[in-house]
């Protein structure tokens, strides 16, 4: 069941522009770009929407309380004639985003990072496939990874696949992932209540199981439009925290949502999972910082969680030659791996 009532405006749109008319009506799309410490990348993001092949939309900046406002207002100053820009004291992410839903006059909603990029023929592609089927609330594309270390043509879903129909299961098992610059329409984001702004990251992740939960269709495709920037150090290249975020996501979504027993079933086995996982890196986290009773109990919790003979016997030199266990991850690290991997 589609959670939203929607009328097409493509078509009107299409003409308007084919005759050359001049309109005063909505745009067919809001572009919502929150902006936080990005003044070195948000004009590769900006020209990459000013290059789209389909050019009816308006682009909402929202300025989240940057500390580096001076630098990115420089940036914005040959831009500002083209977007609505906003500015508020930080409220995160999730704020950014609700400040610029409840700014746009678009039925679409485009979201857009502030260091990512779109390829040119990104809005095309998604509004007309949206244009189709109007039963679609939110839909996503492949994407190319791109940033210091990255490999060479690595796309999201070769980490992150999709496979079969989006459903809450499928998002809780992660056999669909949900590529964060979607094309969504606007009432069904309003509809679920907006982005969470109690959570600081995972945030996307809650909206997509809100709106599955609520009827709403998710649905993808394979092509590449969108250019994703991963960055060193980011908060979400730290597994820790990503676990943590997620975990939070799993408890409000068992204590918020109607959950069926099948769906009960599913939440609880990831949420073991995740915690498992969780106590994993931060096991490995304290044994490379050289606390070693920290390590164990951590790493005694993630084997009571799995049972693992290989967690086994790594706990057994840890408690008794933790020395020798950090030699051995050394010389793997160097020579398999041919890098120091750490958590």
């Amino acid at each position: 069941m589609n959670i939203t009532t929607t009328e097409s405006r493509f078509d009107a749109s299409a003409k308007e522009h084919a005759t050359g008319a001049t309109t005063l009506a909505a745009p067919a799309v809001s572009i919502v770009i929150p902006a936080y410490n990005v003044a070195q990348f948000i004009g590769e993001t900006l020209a990459s929407v000013f290059a789209q092949t389909f050019n009816d939309y308006e682009v909402i900046v929202i300025n989240d309380g940057s500390p580096d406002t001076p630098q990115l207002e420089a940036v914005l100053a040959s831009w500002m004639n083209r977007i609505n820009y906003l500015k508020q004291e930080n409220r995160g992410l999730s704020g950014a985003r609700n400040t610029g839903v409840r700014a746009a006059r678009g039925k679409l909603i485009a979201l857009l990072d502030s260091d990512d990029a779109w390829e040119p023929d990104y809005l095309a592609t998604q509004i007309e496939i949206m244009r189709r089927d109007e039963a679609i609330d939110v839909l996503y594309c492949d994407a190319h990874i791109f940033g210091e270390g990255v490999p060479a043509n690595l796309k999201f879903t070769d980490g992150s696949p999709s496979a079969g129909e989006v459903s809450f299961e499928s998002l809780v098992r992660q056999r669909c992932n949900v590529m964060v610059s979607v094309t969504a329409r606007r009432a069904t984001l309003v509809n679920v209540g907006l982005f969470d702004e109690s959570l600081r990251s995972s945030e996307d992740f809650d909206m997509w199981l809100r709106i599955a939960k609520a009827g709403g269709r998710i649905a993808y495709h394979r092509q590449p439009l969108v250019r994703y920037r991963r960055r060193p150090g980011s908060l979400s290249a730290d597994p820790v925290w990503m676990c943590n975020h997620i975990l939070a996501v799993f408890d409000k979504a068992a204590r918020t949502m109607n959950l069926n027993a099948r769906e009960t079933e599913v939440l609880r086995g990831e949420q073991e999972r995740f915690q498992r996982t969780l106590c994993l890196y931060e096991g490995r986290r304290a044994f490379f910082d050289g606390d070693t009773d920290a390590a164990v109990r951590k790493l005694t919790e993630a084997n009571r969680l799995s049972k693992s003979s290989k967690l086994t016997a790594s706990l057994l030199l840890l408690r008794y030659a933790p020395g020798l266990l950090r030699r051995v991850y050394d010389l793997r690290d160097r020579f398999v791996f041919r890098a120091t991997t750490r958590v």
